[in-house]
């Protein structure tokens, strides 16, 4: 029976996350969550899963705060939980994190699909997927807004720059999904008192043969200020709208 792998991300809540004047970066407040686009792709594990006649398997990599995620992310339809543990995950790059990811994978029998969002609500860096896939020597799908199967292949459709394709690829497979994959919902009563009956399994990251070093390390981190010009227009003057395009287009915008 093929299974399906869906990965996520324990991540802070960026609403909680505050920007000081001196653009220093302040998260001793930041509570911690599921990254918004992974729970579209947990969604889209459930669907794909269903498709197949599958199971779902859950998988995280982080450290000791990934622990506290486990009731939610088995609230949202998964059957079982695998995360791996890592103190040094803090510090981990996309490198080190789709290395960690394939290898857990590697361990698992009859996966069919891996799926994780096109980025994190974190950083964004939209390379997890990719390096899973270039690892395992799966195909790749990225930007994906729909998945059906056909044939024993997965079809889905991606967003590209010059609109949507179509694209058919064998499984095994690894994709990328957009929040319009699948819409996620809120976990009901009765699905969160079940995920504390479904198994969940933590390894260490050390166990896992292939969890590659990082490449590359955060030196600073700082935030951003947005340098407006305000300049304003009233709509009841005649010619505003002249006067706004001609702005825009002094600004290279249009």
């Amino acid at each position: 029976m093929p299974n399906v792998v869906a990965c996520y991300k324990w991540v802070m809540d960026e609403a909680d996350v505050k920007i000081a004047s001196d653009l220093s970066v302040d998260t001793s407040r930041a509570k911690m969550k599921i990254s918004d686009y992974d729970r579209n792709a947990i969604q889209a594990g459930v669907e794909a899963a269903a498709a197949l006649g599958g199971s779902l398997i859950g998988l995280s990599y982080g450290d000791d705060r990934v622990g506290k995620s486990v009731k939610d992310a088995l609230s949202r339809g998964l059957d079982e939980l695998v995360w791996v543990n890592d103190s040094d995950a803090g510090t981990a790059d996309s490198a080190r994190s789709a290395a960690v990811l394939a290898a857990a994978v590697g361990e698992m029998s009859d996966v069919a699909l891996v799926i994780c969002a096109d980025g994190s609500s974190d950083q964004f860096s939209r390379q997890t997927a990719p390096r899973m896939g270039a690892l395992m020597g799966w195909p790749v799908v990225t930007a994906v807004s729909g998945v059906s199967f056909e044939d024993g292949k997965l079809v889905a459709e991606r967003q590209a720059d010059a609109g949507i394709e179509v694209v058919e690829v064998a499984l095994p497979a690894v994709i990328a999904v957009l929040p319009e994959a699948a819409e996620a919902p809120i976990p009901g009563l009765r699905q969160i008192m079940q995920a504390s009956k479904k198994p969940s399994r933590e390894i260490s990251a050390a166990e896992l043969a292939g969890a590659q070093a990082p490449l590359a390390s955060v030196v600073e981190e700082r935030g951003y200020a947005m340098d407006r010009k305000n300049v304003q227009w009233d709509a009841a003057d005649e010619g505003w709208l002249d006067n706004l395009t001609e702005a825009l287009r002094k600004e290279g915008v249009l």
